[in-house]
């Protein structure tokens, strides 16, 4: 492929129209014209929709614009920062993180990262689901415990366990089932705790579903029920005793992952903020991250 008609495409399909990209540009519109139809030609494709007055990306066009924009900044920069001597650290940065993380501690990160990195442009979203990092166009994802996938490499920078907590007046009933706060999801009737003489089976009654961890900690302080939460999120509430600790759950380590595509070269960007995770989180221990965000 031609990356000469491939960054002209993308040229007009920024501008969107051959005058203003010839005009921004300071290029003749025939010429840039006649290299987008010789990339259409070589792929076979019809990249735009040509009206009278206006200029169209198809759905081919719009996908070849959204992945070959990201790999020609990608370019631009590595040979900005070869031709400066050494890489600089600056750009867009894209992050997904999921939600309790980024309600947590995120926002402090970020802010904290971009002081130390005046030229990044930084851009967090929240999201639980599994995005397609490539696809949707992020340079970093962090997951809890994520699956295998060979287009991905990473490291566990955070890990946290569940434990079972309540409000401190909230007595343990002997003969019937715990009330408890969950999420949607859960339709556990039991729960496996770990208490110091040994586990435990407890029979649980859900008496509010809840989609949020936060929103389920508040329920819990206010003596909604017990409920399994991260340590991470809980761990100041215990010390200070606005929480009791009922126990751990059986075999609920975790960890969270910072994940970053395999095949595409490590920037500075990227690289710089897996180091600012490591240091901020030297041990990786759920206290940590507790004492961060209460700090």
């Amino acid at each position: 492929m031609d990356l000469l008609a491939l960054a002209d495409f993308t040229l007009v399909a920024r501008h969107g129209g051959f005058g203003k990209a010839a005009r921004a540009a300071r290029r003749p519109k025939a010429t840039l014209s006649r290299r987008v139809a010789e990339l259409e030609a070589a792929l076979d494709l019809r990249l735009f929709e040509r009206g009278r007055r206006d200029l169209k990306l198809t759905e081919e066009g719009r996908a070849l614009f959204e992945r070959a924009g990201a790999l020609l900044n990608e370019l631009e920069e590595t040979a900005a920062a070869i031709a400066s001597g050494g890489e600089r650290v600056r750009g867009r940065l894209r992050i997904s993180v999921p939600l309790l993380f980024g309600q947590m501690a995120m926002g402090r990160l970020v802010a904290e990262f971009a002081r130390q990195h005046r030229e990044v442009r930084l851009e967090v979203t929240t999201d639980d689901r599994a995005v397609d990092m490539i696809e949707e166009g992020y340079d970093i994802v962090i997951r809890v415990d994520p699956g295998m996938d060979e287009a991905l490499v990473g490291r566990p920078f955070l890990h946290d366990r569940l434990v079972v907590v309540a409000a401190p007046d909230l007595l343990r009933p002997a003969d019937t089932a715990v009330p408890v706060v969950v999420r949607g999801g859960d339709t556990a009737t039991s729960w496996s705790v770990c208490r110091p003489d040994g586990p435990e089976m407890v029979s649980v009654d859900p008496v509010m579903r809840l989609s949020s961890m936060v929103m389920i900690r508040d329920a819990v302080r206010a003596g909604g029920g017990a409920a399994r939460l991260p340590l991470s999120l809980v761990g100041r509430d215990i010390a200070d005793g606005r929480l009791a600790h009922w126990g751990d759950v059986a075999g609920s380590d975790i960890a969270l992952w910072a994940l970053y595509p395999s095949r595409r070269l490590l920037n500075a960007r990227v690289a710089a903020f897996l180091e600012f995770l490591r240091r901020s989180f030297p041990t990786g221990a759920p206290e940590e991250l507790a004492a961060y965000v209460a700090g």
